[in-house]
């Protein structure tokens, strides 16, 4: 939570560096006073007709007042954001408040050069958000007919543009609330100009290796090597002051000296030159950058601020960074054929993506998928990942042919919700498999600059397995995963069939499998595979296919021993061939071979048909029910989001801006029963009424008012609702026997301390359940779900997800406890109203996507019925927002 800036004071959160349509980048910041001179110059610059569209008229100069009016603004009535190249304004966008508080006139005015790049499509959405935070909910603007450039930029923003056409202009206006169309326009902006920025990258027109060395073994002459050695198609250069011909070609000195563009610097230098030469780069116009220099992470604090500031200038300047302390990147598509990598040699060529952060994980991860013959697309470490992530790779492979399925091994992560909104959507037509450990978010490896976590435990992986994500712990399960994936068809269910040439070694498959929840529908194990290579392949290939015929098999694992007269080459040729034909995964174990030179760990079988194996069939197994998972959420319907019937956002909004005055920095308050009920009923979500007392007088006339039989209970949150130890009296019928339970209580209560107590209106009997909501620095909105009581206190047993939620998700989140069981009836008890269950969790998440000042919502308890639910306590608190992390606006996180 943070405090925003007061009236007139400089607002710094407004900063952005962001991503052009071309791929390439810019800084967007609000306008300053001293930017009078370049504003002068930008209008200089612009031709007639331009300045006409934007004033009505022509004016060779900006006259001393208007430059005044147009730099000094209060950053809340007035507010004008620039978009910078180099320190060159490339656009301006500015609102101004209207006499209607709520509404603002809004203007645009675009360097002719750099027209067509979406600027101002991008200054339209962070004035959106600015105007919103400062309370405005509408924007106007007029426009001459024929400016039709800006015509089309407010057409295409998503929102709904009311136009009328008087006196000869167009006037616009619209509400700049963000609605389901301007968010995918939004998102579809996004992704198109983050995936060019890294198709630029993974496909220079040229390359040159700054650092480049003659030394055997130093980085710089291992990149170079690597980059000529692979076949890169572009052009070559060497920088190196110090040498005249390196690799059998002319160096440079400098990269000003190259006589022609270049497309990717990949710098290797030592850690305190590397400033020094990305300024190089940025004023040689250097499309992009490959960092490998290290040393930033062991520089402490200094090393991070060097590392951010390198990064701004680069964006600045229009170039991406990849690193710094990158291993390299690889594209293995023969029009590119790129190894701007450590690694020895171009991998062969195949479906797979991978991404990694540090390089020793990257080294370990590109070790680990050519020990299993795995072909790639792409490669990419990002190092400390200062700036080009795994949320731009996965841009990138969405709209890749080349990439089937995608690996990455995430160490940390700078913007969670945003990554769950690109894997949702890439992870409906790719795998999108992650290995990641277990404390990734609570702490950060050396040299990352992102936000930790304070959300409970497996926040994260829900979050992931909600946007379809297979996350596994280690690289040799992602290697499982993606050996299956990339090159074989998707199980069309859990049916599963086995194959063995052991009974014994058949049914501990079937054991694995049926544990993880897979159907086994047969085990066949009546395989001669001694008869002889002429014998046994034919005999298999039709036992095969026949069982692969059946609608009931979905999937086979063939858990083979060692055959006398077969190698395991010419069978997986077998198991690979029925594959492909059937159009159903098999997998291959090939256990107790003792031999280490024959290969049975990854894609084995002969050119072209390869079939996924593995050392030992539990590995098989496990790996193989993971994309069955990952299959039937492909499958399902992922349903919709969409506002519950009855919500009212923005009536809740001026309601909190209401009851914010006053909560300054990370201070939260806590808001009155009446308070919250009214915010609550604002999302249709109703409290069962209560009334404190201080007499017993007064807790009769309140009973009165609610309706007897009423609840008697104790306001402190540790005993409110232990029945057990005194603090709940239930079905008080009259005044008399109100008086005695009230007097009785206090005595029960004395060893606990004395607190207030309170009469509510008594519920219908049900399970007793519980909802919490909160706001995390690094997740934004997450909501839990468990059953009251032990299950949460003492287990844990919590259900966690990270709004928004559609209708599917919300019913994994009702059914994610382990004792959610007792919901659908238990031990004779009947089944309790999902549907009622399902209503207030799915308010609940919308009212807290909605709101990050709600810092905090718990319903406790929430009790469950045969029909209905009724919400007894709610604990709400806000506190002033931070900035999440995925906004409404596009901006690069640095």
């Amino acid at each position: 939570m943070v405090d925003q800036p007061g009236d007139g004071e400089y607002p710094e959160h407004w900063e952005a560096d962001v991503v052009l349509r071309d791929g390439g980048t810019a800084h967007l910041r609000p306008i300053h006073p001293s930017d009078a001179d370049a504003v002068q110059a930008f209008h200089a610059g612009q031709s007639q007709n331009s300045i006409y569209m934007r004033f009505f008229a022509f004016k060779a100069r900006l006259s001393s007042k208007e430059l005044k009016r147009f730099t000094e603004v209060d950053y809340k009535d007035r507010v004008a954001l620039v978009i910078t190249f180099g320190g060159e304004i490339l656009g301006i966008g500015r609102y101004d408040r209207l006499d209607d508080p709520l509404e603002a006139e809004v203007a645009f005015n675009i360097a002719d050069a750099h027209q067509g790049r979406g600027i101002g499509s991008i200054l339209l959405e962070h004035l959106a958000t600015a105007a919103h935070e400062n309370g405005i909910r509408r924007f106007s603007a007029e426009v001459l007919p024929e400016n039709r450039k800006m015509l089309m930029v407010f057409a295409d923003a998503g929102y709904d543009v009311k136009r009328h056409f008087d006196d000869g202009v167009v006037s616009l206006e619209f509400n700049i609330d963000p609605t389901e169309k301007s968010r995918a326009v939004m998102e579809s902006r996004e992704h198109r100009a983050e995936a060019r920025s890294v198709r630029d990258l993974l496909a220079p027109s040229s390359i040159a290796v700054i650092g480049a060395s003659r030394k055997w073994g130093t980085v710089g002459y291992q990149l170079l090597e690597h980059i000529i050695e692979g076949g890169f198609s572009g052009q070559v250069y060497a920088i190196n002051p110090e040498a005249l011909e390196l690799a059998g070609m002319l160096s440079f000195g400098r990269i000003s000296e190259v006589p022609e563009p270049v497309g990717l610097a990949v710098i290797a230098v030592p850690y305190e030159e590397v400033a020094t030469v990305v300024d190089q780069c940025a004023a040689a116009g250097v499309k992009g950058l490959v960092i490998a220099s290290a040393g930033f992470e062991d520089d402490g604090e200094r090393g991070l601020a060097r590392q951010r500031n390198l990064v701004r200038k680069a964006r600045a300047n229009g170039m991406r960074v990849i690193g710094p302390a990158s291993l390299g990147i690889v594209n293995t598509h023969p029009d590119v054929s790129l190894n701007a990598s450590m690694a020895p040699a171009l991998p062969r060529r195949g479906g797979l993506g991978l991404f990694s952060q540090s390089a020793a994980i990257g080294v370990s991860l590109y070790a680990a998928s050519h020990r299993r013959r795995l072909g790639l697309s792409t490669f990419l470490s990002a190092g400390n990942r200062a700036d080009v992530s795994g949320n731009d790779m996965m841009q990138f492979w969405e709209d890749d042919a080349d990439t089937t399925a995608v690996g990455l091994y995430l160490e940390s992560i700078g913007n969670p919700r945003k990554f769950s909104r690109i894997a949702r959507r890439l992870a409906r037509t790719k795998p999108v498999v992650v290995a990641k450990s277990e404390t990734m978010g609570l702490r950060l490896p050396p040299g990352h600059a992102v936000r930790t976590t304070q959300a409970p435990a497996g926040a994260l992986d829900a979050m992931m397995r909600q946007a379809g994500v297979i996350r596994v712990e280690t690289i040799e399960q992602l290697m499982d995963i993606t050996q299956i994936v990339s090159g074989q068809p998707l199980p069309a269910g859990p049916g599963l069939a086995i194959f063995s040439n052991s009974l014994a070694l058949g049914k501990v498959v079937a054991d694995s499998a049926e544990a993880h929840g897979l159907t086994v529908d047969g085990i066949i194990t009546d395989l001669d595979l001694d008869a002889g290579m002429s014998l046994a392949l034919p005999a298999l290939r039709r036992s095969l296919e026949d069982t692969l015929a059946s609608d009931a098999v979905h999937a086979v694992v063939a858990a083979l021993l060692p055959a006398r007269g077969l190698t395991v080459d010419h069978i997986a040729e077998v198991l690979a061939e029925c594959s492909a034909a059937a159009g159903k995964p098999v997998v291959a174990a090939f256990t107790g071979i003792l031999d280490p030179s024959i290969y049975v760990e990854g894609m084995v079988g002969g050119e072209g048909q390869t079939v996924p194996c593995f050392s030992n069939a539990g590995a098989a197994v496990a790996a193989l029910a993971a994309v069955v998972r990952y299959a039937e959420w492909v499958a399902r319907d992922p349903g919709h989001f969409v506002q519950p019937d009855g919500c009212d956002p923005e009536s809740a909004r001026i309601l909190l801006d209401q009851l914010l005055p006053g909560v300054h920095g990370e201070q939260l308050k806590s808001l009155e029963p009446a308070s919250a009920a009214a915010l609550l009923a604002h999302y249709g979500i109703a409290v069962l009424p209560s009334a404190g007392f201080d007499s017993e007088d007064e807790a009769v006339a309140a009973a009165g008012r609610l309706g007897w039989p009423v609840a008697l209970k104790t306001t402190d949150p540790a005993l409110r609702h232990r029945l057990d130890l005194g603090g709940v009296r239930l079905d008080i019928e009259d005044p008399d026997s109100l008086r005695r339970n009230i007097a009785q209580m206090r005595r029960s209560l004395a060893p606990y301390g004395s607190s207030a107590l309170e009469v509510q209106s008594m519920a219908p009997v049900g399970q007793a359940c519980t909802f919490r909501a909160i706001e995390d620095p690094l997740l934004g909105p997450v909501v839990s779900f468990g059953l009251a009581g032990d299950a949460v206190n003492l287990l844990d047993d919590w259900a966690h997800r990270v709004p928004p939620l559609s209708a599917a998700d919300v019913k994994d989140f009702i059914r994610g406890p382990r004792a959610a069981r007792k919901l659908f009836g238990y031990q004779g008890l009947p089944a309790v109203d999902l549907d009622a269950l399902e209503e207030v969790a799915g308010r609940l998440a919308w009212m807290k996507d909605n709101h990050p000042e709600i810092a905090l919502v718990e319903f406790n308890p929430v009790l469950c019925g045969t029909q209905g639910v009724s919400i007894l306590a709610a604990d709400i608190r806000i506190g002033n927002p931070a900035q999440r992390t995925d906004s409404a606006r596009r901006a690069m996180l640095g």
